[in-house]
């Protein structure tokens, strides 16, 4: 039987980090300039006035206290409110790119394995700059991969959809070692300007080098005991923007062709998924919750998090066995749990099993059941 270990992670963090003050103080400018130019419709009550937004109403409805961004003057000048990245040439590495390399270095440098011995780079992320050439071919030229390169996207799930396809692809014998990255700007597809959701996303990128057992010689490995994935169509968690948006005449600039939730329904519904999801497939490896040493989770809301570890664990999860990274990096997309994984794993010993879990628009949710070595 072929054996798939998880072998290295890499970590890219962009250099500008945002706090709510700084974030809140740029979006209160904004709300008091439009209330300000429309104050007649206010005063005649045609027009509600825009309310300020809060560094305590953010914490406490997400957990959030900072995040990381490619670009932050864009985001905080009330009169643009989106990072300001510039357009690149084609003989350019795409922003994707670099940041997808800059995690790989690292993840292949932990497992120990030279770029050309990986046979498949699989790019999982909710957004991609362009429709092709895929960015993971890109990415594959950058590095000096052999064998071959795909994009996916399963929003915030797409990192678990990644580990599963890139496991099976190992253990079906095609390829020996894969790398998978997730690229996420999440800043650029969110309203900076709307209250309920200008503090959710931050910017970050990650890596993981899936092997064989049988050729890994990585000093930490965590073989990947099972993968389960799920989908359930709904639009609570949405974003229009498209490549039919010029021929259906729509307005490029409407505000679906951004992120737009309904944060209350989200919660309602995908949490007792996600549990059952996590419950189930522990129950399949013959395993339970009181077996799982770490639930690495999604990183969208802590209020989501500490209910999902609730409910999978039966008891309050301590802060080490359900880590939260959000307070400093903010929801990162499919980044997210890898992120809790890359950083909250060093005190597992061999034996130790853990959960890697994602979940988001689709809806979709990816459980990932490991196993240190």
């Amino acid at each position: 039987m072929t054996h798939v270990v998880i072998t290295g992670t890499g970590l890219y963090t962009p250099t500008h980090a945002v706090d709510n003050a700084a974030l809140v103080a740029a979006f209160n400018a904004w709300v008091d300039a439009e209330n300000g130019q429309h104050s007649e419709a206010i005063a005649r009550g045609e027009r509600e006035p825009l309310a300020h937004s809060s560094s305590e109403f953010i914490e406490k409805a997400s957990g959030i206290k900072s995040r990381y961004v490619l670009d932050a003057s864009g985001i905080l000048d009330p009169q643009r409110m989106r990072p300001r990245l510039p357009q690149r040439n084609n003989d350019e590495p795409s922003i994707q790119c670099e940041m997808a390399t800059a995690a790989a270095h690292q993840a292949l440098a932990a497992a120990q394995v030279d770029a050309v011995d990986i046979e498949l780079v699989i790019v999982a992320c909710s957004n991609l700059e362009r429709a092709y050439p895929a960015v993971a071919v890109e990415v594959q030229q950058m590095l000096g991969t052999s064998g071959y390169g795909f994009d996916m996207n399963v929003a915030c799930s797409s990192a678990t959809f990644a580990l599963e396809t890139a496991a099976n692809a190992i253990a079906s014998g095609s390829v020996k070692r894969a790398l998978v990255v997730s690229p996420e700007i999440c800043s650029a597809h969110l309203n900076f300007r709307d209250r309920d959701s200008h503090f959710i996303f931050g910017d970050a990128c990650t890596a993981v080098v899936l092997e064989n057992s049988a050729v890994a010689v990585a000093d930490e490995q965590f073989e990947i005991l099972g993968t389960r994935l799920i989908t359930k169509f709904s639009n609570a968690i949405r974003n229009n923007a498209g490549f039919l948006n010029r021929v259906t005449d729509s307005d490029p600039l409407a505000l679906d062709k951004l992120f737009v939730q309904e944060g209350r329904r989200v919660f309602k519904e995908v949490c007792p998924m996600v549990a059952k999801l996590i419950t189930d497939h522990l129950a399949s490896l013959e395993l339970s919750g009181s077996d799982l040493k770490r639930m690495w989770l999604h990183q969208a809301n802590r209020h989501m998090n500490d209910l999902i570890a609730r409910k999978v664990l039966g008891y309050d999860p301590g802060g080490s066995q359900a880590p939260i990274i959000l307070d400093r990096y903010a929801n990162t997309s499919s980044a997210g749990s890898i992120i809790a994984f890359h950083l909250h794993r060093e005190q597992l010993v061999g034996g130790d099993i853990g959960v890697i879990c994602s979940f988001g628009a689709g809806y979709s949710a990816g459980s990932v059941v490991v196993r240190r070595r």
